[in-house]
């Protein structure tokens, strides 16, 4: 997979499903059932380590599940998260940074935020490091959000994001997250940049859709700390093993479901 395959792909219509992978098993089963971008995603601290958030992810932590990744899935197309600390405040580290993920075996980074990391990743991209931007809900920036909120529902905070999504694009970035924001917004994005869009949380107008594996299968019931019936899960959530008993058939079924466009339904979107 390329991504001048996934343009072709969003121009003739078809769907994009990208899901977060962070172990060669799971990187060999989602190649197989024909998922087409796998997100080595530092949510890792949540899912994988028991934290609340993922502000304790280090760049160790994301090589390491990069190049098991990379390992069992050496023909699809890998995007690694920069974690907390690795991009904000120089340049040059965060190509370093990135540029560590790249030899981990990632063929693109992602980062979250608009502002002043157009400029990181024009940096990024003119050396050659492929970007993905995050933009509307940042989870690294929980605590300045408050909470795990849904972000453009004010003229003021939707032109904000479609901003930072136009001045992603036109620096240069491949791709952009776009996590818990309207529905119409996101459709207004995706219809006025030429990055692709992937959505979670953000309607069915998106090029396409990205999951936490974790919550594809139904099992992740939040942080190590607190009782699993204090977990409520995100409206975006949609539990692809409960009409299923095989791991490899609900990866299968949420790829059909993203293709067809019956995923995410109404109720999954803002």
């Amino acid at each position: 997979m390329t991504l001048p395959k996934l343009h072709e792909m969003a121009a003739s219509g078809e769907k994009i499903a990208m899901l977060t992978c962070y172990d060669a098993t799971f990187a060999k089963l989602m190649a197989d059932a024909g998922v087409d971008i796998l997100l080595v995603g530092d949510s890792l601290g949540m899912v994988l380590q028991g934290a609340e958030n993922t502000l304790n992810v280090s760049m160790h932590h994301m090589t390491y599940h990069t190049k098991s990744v990379a390992a069992g899935a050496p023909d699809t197309l890998i995007i690694a998260d920069m974690p907390v600390g690795s991009y904000e405040h120089d340049n040059e580290a965060a190509y370093k940074n990135a540029e560590w993920l790249i030899r981990s075996g990632a063929h693109m980074v992602k980062f979250e935020g608009g502002g002043e990391r157009v400029e990181t990743a024009r940096y990024l991209i003119e050396r050659g490091i492929p970007v993905c931007a995050h933009l509307g809900f940042t989870p690294q920036s929980v605590n300045q959000l408050g909470g795990y909120k849904i972000q453009g529902k004010t003229e003021e905070s939707a032109h904000q994001i479609m901003q930072d999504a136009i001045d992603m694009s036109n620096a240069g970035v491949s791709m952009m997250v776009l996590e818990m924001v309207p529905a119409a917004l996101a459709k207004q994005i995706t219809d006025n940049i030429k990055a692709l869009t992937i959505g979670i949380g953000a309607g069915v107008d998106c090029d396409g859709q990205v999951l936490v594996i974790h919550d594809v299968l139904g099992i992740y019931n939040g942080p190590a700390s607190k009782p699993a019936s204090e977990f409520k899960a995100p409206r975006f959530v949609k539990n692809f093993l409960a009409d299923t008993n095989s791991v490899q058939q609900a990866v299968g079924n949420y790829v059909q479901a993203v293709k067809d466009k019956s995923f995410p339904a109404p109720e999954h979107s803002y």
